[in-house]
């Protein structure tokens, strides 16, 4: 059986010229684990703390208590028959482990999905896994990977359930399977419960407006304070739904020659949109001084602004005030509209061209068939994309330019007639 003493390291001083005070452990050979004592010659008796030491009594319960623990280590090894197959360097590990001063992390899974979370760097992504991690500590903090079987994920999916929609609590799934596949790549962990657990989806309705519904919206007759709003969901549109936050968080310089170039803050990925006329018409009505629209100079944040945008969206259509000073009855033209409709509408709106899937794919910054080895090796030619936004633009315009051509046929006739 291996034993445990104590040994004063007198090689060595340290900076206030005490000596370190080690544990002196023979297994299959001698080895020594550090302690946070230390004392001079004069001080140590051999087995402890001499009574000519400060505080000595005290000292020397807490040397006993760093040996029982050491020979703990060694008391359970030999109960379960495992003494005499741990070599000295994995014993010395285990016992500097367990007389540590400093408390052991309990390594539960919420602790590698921090680990997970704190190696991202673009925010929103850490708040998607925030989010999850705050959901799971509120339904069993402790959890590991060795507890969280297909049993733990259908009862997790099963309380969710209770206050949220499937593709809500469908996020939370899919992002502890993300960890998971992490910690198994970081070989925190072999264990893989989702090979049984399929993750629900339900199918969601299309957030989408269609041609005829998207140019009721351009030239409707909002009230003032729908206007900016309503401008702003067009200038999005014919951006090819840009995202809210690379739009409102756009400097001046994002404008490069005729075109609007932005790092997408989801992905990283570049972007690079030609700027049509009417969508540097929007942007000149609301040109801001410190960032290219004057969005961001009102609003400290702008998830601020597109809340209240959301909100103004949804209303607007029809209103009748109901008596003097009385509230406004409302008949929203699209209840459901949000900034979100813009990037689906311009898709299914270039689809109804025909214009080809790979050049909407390139347009909304896919990349094609999930091919990026491709990608990579072949430059996709952005005047396709640029050919593409224009007849999305034109077929919206299109009723409109009608009129404007019958308008001038009238007129050339009236002032033939004349001559």
């Amino acid at each position: 059986m291996a034993t445990v003493g104590f040994y004063l390291d007198t090689r060595r001083a340290k900076n206030d010229g005490q000596y370190p005070i080690k544990l002196r452990v023979f297994h299959n050979s001698k080895f020594y684990v550090k302690t946070i004592f230390s004392s001079t010659p004069e001080l140590w008796d051999g087995n402890g703390f001499s009574n000519k030491s400060p505080n000595y009594k005290a000292r020397n319960i807490s040397l006993r208590n760093i040996v029982n623990k050491a020979e703990m280590i060694i008391l359970m090894l030999e109960k379960e028959e495992r003494l005499k197959k741990t070599t000295d360097a994995a014993l010395k590990k285990m016992i500097e482990e367990a007389i540590s001063s400093k408390p052991q992390i309990e390594k539960t899974f919420l602790y590698y999905l921090d680990e997970f979370i704190s190696k991202k760097n673009n925010q929103g992504t850490k708040t998607i896994y925030t989010t999850t991690r705050n959901k799971i500590e509120e339904y069993d903090s402790r959890c590991t990977f060795e507890s969280m079987d297909k049993a733990w994920l259908e009862n997790f999916e099963t309380w969710m359930a209770k206050t949220m929609k499937v593709n809500a609590y469908a996020i939370h799934l899919r992002n502890i399977r993300t960890v998971f596949n992490y910690a198994i790549d970081e070989e925190y962990t072999t264990l893989y419960p989702f090979r049984r657990f399929p993750i629900k989806k339900e199918e969601t309705r299309k957030r989408n407006l269609t041609i005829e519904q998207l140019r009721l919206l351009k030239d409707y007759p909002c009230e003032e304070y729908q206007i900016r709003y309503r401008d702003m969901f067009m200038l999005m549109f014919y951006l090819i739904g840009i995202n809210a936050a690379d739009l409102f968080n756009a400097k001046h310089s994002a404008l490069v020659n005729g075109r609007f170039e932005y790092k997408r803050a989801k992905t990283g990925k570049l972007y690079s949109i030609k700027l049509e006329p009417e969508a540097q018409s929007i942007i000149e009505k609301y040109k801001g001084s410190g960032y290219l629209l004057n969005i961001m100079d009102e609003y400290g944040n702008y998830k601020d602004f597109l809340h209240r945008m959301g909100i103004g969206l949804k209303q607007i259509g029809e209103t009748e005030r109901k008596g003097l000073g009385g509230k406004k009855d409302r008949k929203p033209l699209f209840p459901d509209l949000s900034s979100y409709w813009t990037r689906h509408t311009w898709a299914t709106i270039a689809a109804e061209l025909d214009i080809p899937k790979e050049v909407i794919a390139h347009a909304l910054g896919h990349s094609w068939a999930n091919s990026t080895t491709t990608d990579i090796y072949i430059k996709f030619d952005m005047k396709k994309v640029d050919e593409a936004n224009r007849r999305v633009i034109d077929y919206v315009n299109i009723i409109k330019r009608q009129k404007n051509r019958k308008r001038n046929a009238s007129s050339y006739s009236s002032t033939k007639s004349t001559l």
